[in-house]
């Protein structure tokens, strides 16, 4: 099968090759792949991944063959999958804990988005706990899992404030659920109970900054790449900002389980009350090219079939 893999002399470290079919184990099913999401944590893997290991943590396709210990759907479902490898490719093997339906009329290019960004979303709002008539501040609230976040903070009942650099993006955001839209956290009209902050550095802080007493950030993504500084003033506990917590995330820690997550996404992308951003699409063969040069901006999305 063709797939895109590490190697250490290509461009980018990465091209693309006839590889062998992936072997699935008993819990797993073999998926044929219709398209690859590509996130910023699979850019880090082919930095550090040893040659020849096929990348792509979320794709979505057709079952091929179902799991041989009887879990999950069926040959010929159509499914989103999560795995920690293998997802750009025209075969993977994905466990069925990591995979769920995907309602027909549901292009599989947004279902592919679905196991990092909107999983990452559903499980940080969890975090921050009932959000049900709170404010909600969501950073970096453009990218995949900020604009999941936004939607699904506002169907929560969340009064969502969505951060982002370029304010022409204000009206998009509006229409996904934001009820304000700001530039920089502080410029928020007032404090928030939580926060998922999905960039980092000097934008991590000022959002801290902006919660109430109680109030939760979550640390999601860290796109800013900068080291976080908090003056020691921002950490005294008055009366009104008490018990503040910063708790990082990780997307497996809540439950090992993405099944059944996965299938109310899904379902709800299909009922229109959620929806995906895919801002471009190339095949393989152009992915590779694109990959290569880490020049895109917004949600890629590579179309394997």
């Amino acid at each position: 099968m063709r797939a895109i893999v590490v190697e250490d002399s290509a461009p980018g470290r990465i091209r693309l090759a006839d590889v062998p079919e992936p072997v699935p184990a008993p819990n797993e099913a073999l998926v044929r792949v219709h398209a690859a999401s590509v996130n910023p944590g699979d850019l880090a893997e082919v930095d550090r991944a040893p040659a020849g290991l096929v990348v792509g943590w979320e794709a979505a396709g057709v079952v091929e063959r179902e799991a041989a210990d009887g879990t999950g759907p069926a040959r010929g479902t159509r499914v989103t999958t999560f795995a920690a490898s293998g997802g750009w490719a025209e075969l993977r093997a994905a466990p069925t804990e990591w995979l769920a339906p995907v309602p027909d009329g549901v292009d599989l290019a947004d279902a592919a988005t679905l196991p990092v960004a909107a999983g990452s979303a559903l499980r940080a709002l969890r975090e921050i706990g009932p959000v049900l008539g709170r404010r909600v501040l969501v950073t970096g609230a453009t990218g995949a899992v900020g604009a999941y976040a936004v939607q699904l903070g506002a169907v929560a009942g969340a009064e969502v404030v969505a951060v982002a650099r370029d304010l022409g993006q204000a009206e998009r955001l509006r229409r996904l659920g934001a009820t304000e839209v700001v530039d920089r956290p502080s410029a928020a009209s007032s404090r928030v109970d939580g926060v998922i902050d999905n960039v980092g550095g000097d934008v991590l802080v000022d959002a801290f900054g902006m919660l109430h007493g109680n109030g939760v950030l979550v640390s999601v993504g860290r796109a800013a790449r900068h080291d976080v500084l908090m003056p020691p003033d921002l950490l005294l506990s008055e009366w009104d900002r008490m018990r503040r917590d910063i708790r990082t995330f990780l997307l497996l820690h809540e439950d090992r389980r993405l099944d059944r997550d996965l299938a109310v996404l899904a379902r709800w992308v299909g009922e229109g009350r959620l929806r995906a951003s895919v801002d471009r699409v190339e095949d393989l063969e152009g992915g590779v090219e694109v990959l290569a040069g880490r020049s895109w901006k917004g949600k890629l999305v590579l179309r394997v079939a």
